[in-house]
């Protein structure tokens, strides 16, 4: 909508105040994204940042193992409707509920879309622990062959002798 023309589905802000909240809402680079993305660059992965997704590309990653075919996305609470944190706002409810239920619609597409095509989509709320979305990521990577993940996993196992 920074040009002006509203997407087909996607309501159109019910004030200038809103508008003016979502204009200036980042979409990369956040503190839980940076966290993450320092985390794994420090135990040696490489990856993509705000990749456009394969056949949607007005859809972008925070972070693609494209070798790997595994996506990550990690997702404010309040934008995606976190079921854990989510303060739904008084002040014009109805549209915000509409926009936040858009929001987690799009994203359930977004999954189904990149499956289809054989990829994982990894969804990391920005709640989650820092060691919690690691792992969620090795365990996923580790899942697809990735040496490195493989190695780091199996590291951290306990021997049963």
């Amino acid at each position: 909508m920074r040009d002006g023309v509203r997407r087909a589905g996607v309501p159109a802000p019910r004030d200038a105040n809103a508008r003016r909240l979502m204009l200036a809402q980042g979409s990369r680079d956040t503190a839980p994204e940076m966290a993450l993305r320092r985390a794994l660059h420090g135990l040696g992965f490489r990856y993509r940042v705000d990749l456009p997704l394969p056949g949607m590309r007005r859809r972008r990653s925070d972070l693609t193992f494209a070798r790997w075919r595994t996506v990550v996305f990690v997702q404010g609470c309040f934008w995606h409707a976190c079921p854990q944190h989510l303060h739904a706002p008084v002040h014009n409810g109805e549209w915000w509920r509409e926009k936040l239920e858009h929001n987690v619609r799009r994203d359930a597409d977004t999954d189904a879309h990149l499956v289809r095509l054989g990829w994982v989509p990894l969804r990391i709320w920005e709640h989650e622990t820092v060691d919690g979305a690691v792992g969620k990521v090795l365990k996923a990577l580790a899942h697809r062959g990735h040496p490195r993940a493989l190695r780091i996993l199996s590291e951290a196992e306990p021997t049963s002798r």
